[in-house]
């Protein structure tokens, strides 16, 4: 009889190691597996990817003082923002996006879910098309298929696309376990191609030669655009960081790993990135922004089959943590898909989207745009949800309230449409302002958009009550 209830509470405690658990389950203390070294390589395998190299050749345009500068201003403000929800998802045990339920409303939670399961979609399929640029070039060399961009090369393009979405669900077979393994794994690679691209590049072209070479006329990115884009860049990962967070073992794990990995790995793979592409303009005399994606910047540089397989492992710990995200998300807005089941769906959409840009526009536009989008509409929500836990309801929120119907975060009908109206407000400030001189010129438009947006949101929050 003891040996029968012994093997159930065994079978019982593994059951609930490999749970994933859904947007509005709050995870136990008991059950919260992430150390503070665990987060760090999450973190770093994260950012250290192909996108944070390619957003370094596009701010690259602001030349090498400013794209330095963007780097390291810009993205510590979104760090210390993802720290800031980070610890949110520490206290509370919850996922991102069900934590603006007591902000938004039990159903207003469902915009900010829905537009982050599209963003981290979204990001899925730009760092596989990425990584299928490489998996195109490595069929070219041992295959002698076409490779992206020469005839044919869509189909070699395509083949590349459906490797990398096999390897994306292999890496989430397990949800968040199997994330950690990727990223255990996956880190080693990333900084050893790091460190072997920034070799290669010195060895050829000065650091001297670098530091003062300016883009052609017409290609000059003001500095405030830059600012943009690297801000954008790196909020984009705010969404997801309670789906980790709520997984660590004690607040720094929640809190301080998270910005010392997500710095290390954007600070040095956006450096990469500047240094390969003006490395690449002043070894060529061209600089082109669209030729700033890693594939084509590791093989004008001569770096071999090696590290194109290295950008193609990349990609998956990027990716895994996106699409962690994306699939969590969906469970925020409806029970009726399980985590895991919700995991392989994003997955499979983040496939269909990465074949639009082979079709539509160059993957350039397609780029900036996407940028554009995350600051426009995640710079208010995280304002609004911030200054709700912190200022307005001083970091009480009652986990048990979260799924309630006419419950404390109900409001009216489920939305909190005061929330609603601010954030539309943060929308079309950004829309108005982001390529004003005012801002283009200096910091942006994303950060003043946030700082506007929580004030508003602080503000009409004191004089309701």
């Amino acid at each position: 009889m003891e040996t029968t209830t012994g093997t159930a509470v065994v079978a019982n405690k593994t059951q609930q190691e490999h749970k994933e658990y859904g947007a509005v389950e709050a995870v136990p203390m008991s059950e919260r597996s992430l150390s503070f070294g665990d987060m760090i390589a999450t973190w770093i395998g994260a950012n250290a990817n192909n996108g944070s190299w390619y957003v370094g050749g596009v701010v690259a345009g602001a030349a090498f003082g400013g794209s330095v500068l963007v780097t390291l201003v810009a993205n510590p403000i979104a760090y210390l923002i993802m720290a800031l929800i980070g610890f949110m998802g520490y206290k509370v045990g919850t996922s991102t996006m069900a934590l603006t339920r007591p902000s938004f409303g039990v159903k207003g939670s469902y915009l900010p879910s829905v537009l982050n399961s599209t963003q981290f979609i979204g990001w899925t399929a730009v760092n596989t098309f990425i990584a299928a640029i490489s998996v195109s070039l490595v069929c070219k060399e041992y295959l002698g298929w076409p490779a992206f961009g020469e005839p044919g090369g869509n189909k070699t393009m395509i083949f590349g696309i459906v490797v990398m979405s096999v390897l994306h669900l292999l890496s989430i077979a397990m949800g968040h376990k199997s994330v950690k393994l990727v990223e255990r794994i996956g880190v080693v690679f990333i900084l050893i191609l790091g460190i072997w691209e920034t070799i290669v590049v010195l060895q050829h072209i000065s650091i001297h030669d670098i530091m003062n070479w300016q883009p052609p006329k017409g290609k000059l990115l003001p500095i405030g655009s830059a600012f943009d884009a690297m801000a954008a860049f790196s909020l984009g990962w705010v969404p997801a960081i309670a789906e980790f967070t709520r997984y660590g073992k004690n607040r720094a794990t929640a809190t301080v790993a998270p910005m010392i990995g997500a710095n290390i790995g954007v600070f040095w793979f956006a450096l990469v990135g500047v240094i390969g592409a003006i490395g690449t303009a002043i070894s060529t005399g061209v600089y082109d922004p669209n030729n700033s994606d890693p594939s084509t910047i590791v093989t004008k540089l001569g770096l071999g089959p090696v590290a194109l397989l290295v950008i193609i492992l990349t990609s998956t710990t990027a990716n895994a943590v996106n699409l962690m995200a994306a699939g969590i998300s969906l469970t925020n807005v409806t029970k009726k898909i399980k985590p895991m089941p919700a995991l392989w769906l994003v997955t499979i959409i983040a496939a269909i989207l990465t074949v639009v840009p082979l079709y539509i526009g160059s993957f350039l536009d397609s780029f900036i745009g996407f940028l554009d989008y995350i600051g426009m509409v995640f710079g208010p929500i995280f304002a609004i949800t911030i200054v709700d836990f912190y200022l307005v309801r001083k970091k009480a929120y009652d986990v048990n309230e979260f799924d309630k119907t006419k419950g404390k975060y109900w409001f009216q009908g489920g939305f909190n449409l005061k929330a609603m109206a601010v954030w539309v407000i943060g929308v079309v400030f950004f829309l108005l302002v982001h390529n004003k001189a005012m801002f283009t010129g200096t910091i942006g438009a994303t950060y003043p958009t946030i700082a506007l947006t929580g004030v508003i949101y602080y503000i009409l929050s004191k004089l309701s009550k």
